[in-house]
């Protein structure tokens, strides 16, 4: 049996491009070169040096209704812990702002987790900063 070296993860989104400009942006990933004749029925986002998982965003005529049974984390203050990691998270969202992201709220640190943010991305899908 082989085993599984890369996955992707997939978006149901209204607005493919737009979902996958704003993960581009905060992952530090590129978009694909995309055919001109595309419906703009989906879009992508991809690690340029290949290490990250791709993301692949696509159009669905239903909205977000519930949270994300599955959510992404992104590793922007790993190893750092308490004030020092707050101060960094607190520096990451207010980057991720002005992109179109929402901060929903900051989960303190307890006995068995460092902090981490909960935010929203431009369609509503959660993701925390950790």
């Amino acid at each position: 049996m082989t085993s599984i070296k890369q996955v992707q993860i997939t978006f149901d989104c209204a607005e493919p491009r737009k979902v996958a400009e704003f993960w581009c942006e905060v992952l530090g990933y590129v978009q694909p070169p995309v055919d001109e004749d595309d419906d703009d029925s989906w879009a992508a986002a991809q690690d340029p040096t290949g290490a990250g998982p791709r993301m692949y965003f696509q159009r669905v005529p239903e909205s977000k209704v519930v949270k994300n049974r599955v959510h992404v984390d992104v590793r922007a203050v790993a190893g750092l812990a308490g004030e020092e990691r707050l101060a960094a998270l607190e520096a990451e969202c207010a980057r991720l702002l002005p992109l179109g992201a929402t901060r929903v709220r900051l989960m303190p640190a307890d006995e068995e987790n460092e902090s981490c943010l909960v935010m929203q991305d431009v369609e509503g899908n959660e993701f925390c900063l950790d």
